[in-house]
């Protein structure tokens, strides 16, 4: 026993671990890479007490524990000595092949951890709290909820890689999103139908902004996504059968260059019948389509319905500000105030008055494109009291009708 390594309070030590004359306690051991590595602390067992004016920490044979399970389940040492900005964009290299909105995406989340400390941060060193502090900064740093929901969208599948492969450990991004930071974004809210019509008609009526009366009526009537009215070429227009061929959308990315893409979901590809009035628009938008030398070929389309100044054709962007004008006009002129209105507004409008009138949810899920029937109904229809009032009040004169039959 006498020839025992002990510690000052003659404790026995067990193999690599050592007392400095400080008092410190340190773990030599070999990692799984066969490098040397040292643990330290101030305490040898969880019980003892740290010295007054030292950092607290966990004790050195809770580290050992530790160590020595990582080693036994073949955890790589220290997170590969990677960093959270090395993961995320490792993590993004095996995202070949996606949408250039997605793409735009992934850089913008890049770009915010490139800016962050949490980015230069050792992975295995994030632990639960350090993820949600992390977001939480975020958003005091003037972040939206949508952007810290895409930043850990990309964030925790990167970290679950990261388990995947034995980096670490535990994911420290699992967990509730709106259990941490405040959800601030705006509920994109349809119009009511007096809206719709008050709106429509000051396009009408507007000198500069009724050359888009016809394409702003179809947002309004058809539910179209803003990409894939853009992307209509005069062959989706079928004027004889009254149906519109929905099966692409058009894109601009940052560097001007236009790509066509599929549709946002398979779903997406369809055929959307015309209404008399729908069908009057787009014979007059055909008829007063710009005249140009050479059409403006895109990944083998032609024919786009609206053409800018340069004759290249119209995106999301120009019909978003062309909104952002009108409303702007508008509320100049008129006391009662019209709410934001834009392309994607026009859709829910015009999913919330299908739902409204009684429309088949499955036959309403087929216009709008959506894979999943949950997003027609939880997220595009604005059901409020004055709908309920009514649909009770409808529903009553039905019940009144059939009891007064029966008596």
């Amino acid at each position: 026993m006498s020839g025992k390594r002990r510690d000052s309070k003659n404790r026995i030590l067990r193999n690599g671990e050592s007392q400095r004359q400080d008092g410190r306690y340190t773990f030599k051991y070999i990692d799984a890479t066969g490098k040397q590595q040292f643990v330290y602390s101030w305490k040898l067992e969880k019980t003892d007490k740290t010295p007054q004016g030292k950092r607290d920490d966990i004790s050195l044979r809770e580290k050992e524990k530790l160590i020595l399970k990582d080693l036994d389940d073949e955890i790589v040492p220290r997170g590969g000595e990677m960093t959270v900005l090395e993961l995320v964009k490792k993590y993004l290299l095996q995202k070949t092949g996606v949408r250039h909105n997605t793409e735009a995406n992934y850089k913008f989340v890049v770009n915010i951890i490139k800016k962050e400390d949490f980015g230069k941060k050792r992975i295995d060193k994030v632990k639960l709290s350090d993820a949600k502090c992390w977001l939480i900064k975020l958003q005091k740093d003037g972040r939206g909820y949508s952007s810290i929901h895409s930043v850990r969208g990309v964030v925790r599948p990167a970290f679950q890689m990261a388990v995947d492969d034995d980096l670490i450990r535990k994911n420290p991004f699992e967990f509730q999103l709106a259990t941490v930071v405040v959800n601030d974004s705006v509920t994109r809210e349809a119009i009511t139908r007096k809206q719709e019509r008050a709106f429509l008609e000051f396009v009408a009526q507007d000198k500069h902004f009724c050359r888009y009366y016809d394409g702003i009526y179809i947002l309004f009537k058809t539910g179209l996504r803003i990409s894939e009215f853009v992307g209509l070429t005069l062959n989706d227009i079928d004027m004889q059968d009254r149906k519109i061929k929905v099966n692409h959308q058009l894109q601009r990315k940052r560097n001007m260059e236009y790509v066509i893409e599929d549709t946002k979901t398979t779903s997406g590809t369809r055929e959307i019948p015309m209404s008399d009035e729908v069908y009057a628009c787009f014979q007059r938008i055909i008829a007063n389509r710009k005249k140009v030398k050479k059409e403006p070929m895109i990944n083998g389309k032609c024919g786009f319905l609206y053409l800018d100044k340069n004759d290249m054709p119209m995106v999301a962007l120009h019909w978003e500000k062309y909104f952002q004008h009108i409303c702007e006009k508008y509320n100049s002129i008129y006391k009662v105030q019209m709410p934001k209105v834009t392309p994607h507004v026009c859709r829910h409008t015009f999913c919330s008055n299908m739902a409204k009138s009684g429309m088949n949810p499955k036959t309403l899920q087929y216009l709008m494109g959506h894979s999943d029937i949950g997003v027609t109904l939880n997220t595009y229809t604005h059901i409020g009291y004055d709908d309920a009032k009514e649909e009770i009040e409808t529903s009553g004169k039905c019940r009144v009708v059939k009891w007064h039959d029966y008596s």
